[in-house]
């Protein structure tokens, strides 16, 4: 199977103090998601990164860093003068991060951009097509459009869908324009991978379990509720999984639900049950937390 995971990628800044110094890293929530995924697939399948970077040094050692996950970067397109976006992680002592982004100018908010409509021929020859909320909120309102609707001539060819909602206020215009595209892509997807609080913060609902009622009248989509400490619930699927173990040690929550998704997504794609596939999803994050940073070593 050929997989595309499309989003932005950026440094990461690991910050302790101000002044003092910083540890720079690669990540971005789709990057860290194929990453994971590339490592628990088997060889036979194929992992892609699209994006946009710019034609600067630190662009370079990025796709340099990118291929050296074994993951495809051909659609990886380096544009003239621009650069790619920047953010800075502070973590508490519970392991919780905030964030600085600079991103305004990031080559990748230019993505499927072209001088007469948007095109999506980056997305051509690939099964199954992996993105976020943070992919769409970078993008002009238009795109997002064109690309929904590419999204619907993709999945009638056989194409499939996988979709995390990652909501982050700050990068959309307003919270109705999120609900509205977010929602949009919940109903085209077939393997959904939403977050409890996100969905709390985007859709109103009072509790998961109207967040799972709301998913039961997608037709077609299965995937997990992440609910974080207490574990995964199953979409759309009966599963024999009622508990899930926390973790023992808590560093660095970052990059713990881009984890579950490419465990549980491979778990999937090599078809394994639904059952083993949030076990997989779990036990990935509950490593990755024992770590800082987003990618914890193989």
């Amino acid at each position: 199977m050929k997989i595309a995971c499309v989003g932005e990628v950026m440094l990461e800044l690991q910050v302790s103090t101000v002044p003092g110094p910083a540890q720079v890293g690669v990540a971005g929530d789709v990057l860290n998601t194929a990453i994971y995924l590339r490592r628990m697939l088997p060889e036979n399948h194929s992992v892609s990164f699209v994006s946009l970077l710019g034609d600067d040094r630190l662009s370079d050692d990025i796709v340099k860093f990118i291929a050296e996950q074994n993951i495809d970067t051909s659609r990886l397109t380096q544009l003239r003068n621009k650069l790619p976006g920047v953010y800075a992680i502070s973590t508490d002592e519970a392991g919780e991060r905030s964030f600085q982004y600079w991103r305004q100018n990031s080559a990748a908010r230019q993505l499927f951009q072209a001088e007469a409509e948007p095109r999506f021929d980056m997305l051509a020859g690939f099964d199954l097509i992996y993105l976020s909320a943070i992919t769409l909120a970078i993008l002009p309102q238009n795109v997002r459009l064109c690309l929904l609707d590419w999204i619907d001539s993709y999945r009638a060819r056989g194409g499939l869908l996988a979709f995390d909602s990652n909501y982050r206020p700050k990068l959309w215009e307003s919270e109705h324009a999120a609900r509205e595209i977010i929602g949009a892509s919940w109903r085209r997807c077939d393997f959904a991978l939403p977050s409890v609080d996100d969905e709390l913060a985007v859709f109103h609902e009072k509790d998961e379990a109207e967040v799972l009622t709301r998913f039961s009248g997608y037709t077609g989509c299965v995937g997990a509720l992440k609910r974080g400490v207490l574990g995964p619930k199953s979409i759309n699927e009966v599963t024999t999984t009622s508990s899930f173990e926390p973790a023992r040690t808590v560093v660095d929550t970052t990059a713990a639900g881009d984890g579950f998704n490419g465990g549980y997504l491979a778990a999937k794609l090599s078809g394994r049950s639904q059952s083993e596939a949030l076990d997989q999803g779990h036990e990935l994050a509950r490593r990755i937390i024992g770590f800082r940073g987003a990618i914890i070593p193989v």
